[in-house]
């Protein structure tokens, strides 16, 4: 059975007369556990929920392949995730070698936190296997590819072989192509951490994160982690998730090509500076992501002259949300200097592309360029 089929009949439940077809959310904290709770399937939950599980087995069941089965993890967010992943593997002494222009939350919570804890940091551009230079006697690779916001590429598959070799774990955010678009597990990744609030669930109204991976102890050390420290996420937020879900071939196929149409518009324009999208073949990272991608996200990136003219465009657009975060069903964009914390320029945007007509979404943004002059 395909992808695209599997995720959207993932929630289905069996076939029995009067059932409804979807479960729905089951709200409890205790649930009845009498005398020895040695195999009782769900017991408090803060350690379990069923309707957590049917959206992991969905999640895991992304991330697997040929060869191997996933496990997967659902937290409260996609930080929730990485520090899970942050806590569970690195202990004082040990280093991590991390990306510079990864999300800047990851990189403030490795510095205010865990190098606070003994943890040393090594940081290089994604760009290039530049981390590929520091992996000796690290305890952990982290990567994010394409890195948010500049769209930068790494080839996961030569990293984690080097990393390796070299004895450290892999890990890989994988937030902006999700594990549809991408699957880092099947490239060599130990494990493969997102927020799902983005493009995997889809419609801008829940917050959600998940760690998916092959290893049943790597996955036994997180899941207790989540339990102790209690990044749970809500029945609720679970079931929309799931609900969600289901619509994702359809939405991430869209979207997609949404951003391609989008990134070759803005190439073809002079008031534009520069555009970033792996989906350009005259993108410097574009083989790899060919190579490794099966879309290549909804996230363009893209330079105006400077901070009045980004700020004009913005303004001018109908149809362009101004809104942090990416991957909705509906296209947003940002300025994203002004929340600091990248090396980017004033005039940087970040526009993600929705499920709208692509001939409304072109005209606007051609009109709203037209406006900055």
């Amino acid at each position: 059975m395909r992808d695209a089929t599997r995720i959207i009949r993932s929630g289905l439940t069996r076939a029995v007369a009067g059932e409804p077809l979807h479960a729905g959310p089951v709200f409890a904290a205790p649930y009845h556990a009498p005398g020895d709770p040695t195999g009782v399937p769900y017991t408090y939950a803060r350690a379990h929920n069923p309707t957590w599980t049917h959206l992991e087995e969905t999640i895991a069941q992304m991330e697997s392949a040929e060869g191997y089965t996933a496990s997967a993890l659902v937290f409260a967010t996609g930080m929730a995730a990485i520090t899970a992943v942050f806590g569970a593997t690195l202990r004082p002494g040990d280093a991590v070698v991390l990306p510079s222009n990864s999300y800047y939350a990851a990189r403030v919570l490795a510095k205010e936190y865990f190098a606070e804890m003994g943890v040393e940091l090594r940081f290089a551009n994604t760009a290039n296997n530049a981390q590929a230079e520091l992996l000796q006697g690290a305890r952990l690779l982290f990567l994010e590819t394409p890195s948010n916001p500049e769209m930068e590429l790494a080839d996961i598959a030569a990293l984690a072989d080097a990393a390796h070799r070299a004895g450290a774990l892999v890990a890989v955010d994988n937030t902006t192509p999700t594990a549809l678009g991408q699957k880092p597990l099947a490239l060599g990744a130990d494990i493969s951490v997102a927020s799902d609030t983005k493009s995997m669930t889809g419609h801008s109204d829940t917050l959600i994160g998940h760690v998916a991976t092959r290893d049943p102890e790597l996955h036994a050390k997180i899941s207790r982690w989540r339990m102790l420290t209690g990044g749970v996420l809500g029945p609720m937020e679970a079931w929309l998730a799931h609900r969600s879900i289901a619509t994702l071939p359809l939405r991430l196929e869209r979207s997609c090509a949404n951003a391609q149409a989008i990134a070759e518009y803005l190439s073809t324009r002079r008031d534009v500076e520069a555009v970033l999208y792996p989906g350009l073949p005259t993108h410097p990272g574009h083989e790899i992501a060919a190579k490794q991608m099966r879309y290549f996200g909804p996230v363009v990136s893209f330079i105006l002259r400077d901070k009045l003219t980004a700020e004009r465009f913005l303004s001018a657009s109908k149809l362009l949300t101004d809104a942090t975060s990416f991957g909705g069903i509906t296209s947003s964009a940002e300025r994203r200097a002004r929340w600091g914390g990248d090396a980017i320029s004033e005039g940087f945007i970040r526009l993600s592309a929705g499920c709208e007509d692509i001939d409304d979404l072109l005209e606007d943004i051609a009109q709203a360029l037209d406006a900055t002059r």
